[in-house]
């Protein structure tokens, strides 16, 4: 008899950030480059009665994240300035395909470019990267999570990236979760002072994950009470050897030095999350352009 399979269950649609939250971070990027005067190379040259029409196009295959901003940012620059959304976030897009078509004031457009390609290429190549990595440990049940090594004031934007490159979030800051490392440890005096403080100062719907580097300490972090276990810098072989030993008492995480080359390995051994901070700290922007249509 033939074995049925259960087909998967629908992604949800990406859900955009709120305008509310995108927009001071959008208006300080502009800010910052406007200056004292302006766009002064921009108004010298262009009359302020011409417009133009521009296509925002990808010049090497990615998955899109970031558009919002970028249409903020010449919305900002000049609300005259529409826009015709060909592919969103999410998206997976090839060399030479557009993203989205503007038209309106051709100050406008050139003043906003930098700043809304410097949203969109950074976060596309994080969503890039992310999708790059989920790709690598498809068919297992493991799932692709960031950290908190963002860059200072973007941590919502790029672990929005994240989402759209098929990844997850671990925690957005000190103040929602948990997390026991090595120095806290330390200066607790050992894991036991460390994990029955840490349960006894937080609310019952905060989770609590503490970091080992050895079988050793793990088998000590399981004789209390704790959510989550964080592997960190193990091999496959000893990952899959600490997977055994949880026996799904907490969630596991491997963390330190996971590349693609390297995840489909460690997910195999059962893991429930990869976590890597290279995806948002120093992941490669995407080359997208701003390509004038005559």
């Amino acid at each position: 008899m033939e074995r049925e399979v259960t087909p998967p269950e629908p992604k949800l649609p990406l859900a955009p950030l709120p305008s509310v939250l995108i927009e001071p971070i959008v208006r300080a990027a502009l800010l910052e480059d406007l200056g004292r005067a302006g766009d002064i190379t921009t108004d010298a040259i262009v009359p302020s009665d011409v417009r133009a029409k521009v296509t925002l196009a990808a010049r090497e295959a990615g998955v899109v994240a970031g558009l919002d901003l970028a249409l903020m940012a010449f919305r900002l620059v000049d609300p005259a300035i529409t826009a015709s959304i060909r592919r969103v976030d999410g998206s997976h897009v090839s060399p030479g395909e557009a993203i989205a078509t503007l038209e309106g004031p051709a100050r406008g457009l050139l003043t906003a470019e930098r700043v809304a390609l410097n949203f969109l290429c950074h976060m596309s190549g994080i969503a890039t990267a992310t999708a790059e990595v989920v790709e690598a440990v498809r068919g297992t049940k493991a799932r692709i999570v960031d950290i908190r090594k963002t860059l200072p004031g973007l941590r919502a934007v790029q672990k929005y990236a994240i989402r759209a490159g098929g990844g997850a979030n671990h925690r957005f800051g000190l103040d929602d979760g948990v997390l026991i490392k090595d120095n806290h440890i330390a200066v607790a005096g050992g894991i036991p002072a460390a994990i029955e403080r840490a349960r006894a100062a937080v609310g019952h719907m905060v989770k609590v994950e503490i970091e080992v580097d050895t079988l050793e300490q793990l088998a000590e972090v399981l004789r209390f009470d704790i959510d989550a276990v964080l592997l960190d810098n193990m091999g496959p072989e000893e990952l899959r050897r600490a997977v055994a030993l949880v026996d799904g008492r907490a969630i596991t995480e491997a963390s330190g030095g996971i590349t693609p080359a390297t995840a489909g390995a460690l997910a195999a051994t059962g893991v429930d999350l990869l976590s890597m901070g290279w995806l948002t700290q120093s992941v490669r922007a995407i080359d997208i352009g701003l390509d004038h249509i005559a």
